[in-house]
């Protein structure tokens, strides 16, 4: 797994390319973290228009953040999501509790009155 990281204020953007499975999911949950506890960020976006797989261990680590920045007052928002992953995330109930967005534009204008 491959991700561009772009930092905002305390908006951090993703992109991710790749697999999103056991073998990178501790990589983007320490990246993502890191970022939470030492830069106060409090929004993350994920766009997941390169991810070609994803497993119980990705989708564990997205439920995890959500539930990370909850507490926090911060918000989980993912974009792009191609076709198939998307199925396999409806079956997991994510977008019950998740944000999802068709683009970046969106998920970063939603909550700023835009």
């Amino acid at each position: 797994m491959q991700f561009e990281k772009k930092l905002e204020r305390q908006t951090l953007l993703l992109r991710l390319k790749g697999d999103l499975d056991l073998r990178t999911a501790d990589s983007l949950r320490v990246a993502i973290d890191t970022e939470i506890d030492k830069r106060g960020v409090r929004t993350v976006i994920l766009n997941l228009q390169d991810v070609q797989f994803i497993d119980s261990s990705g989708l564990g680590v997205l439920l995890g953040r959500y539930k990370k920045l909850l507490p926090l007052g911060g918000k989980l928002k993912i974009t792009n999501v191609p076709t198939h992953i998307f199925k396999i995330m409806e079956l997991s109930g994510l977008p019950k509790i998740i944000n999802f967005y068709p683009d970046e534009t969106l998920a970063s204008e939603e909550g700023r009155g835009a």
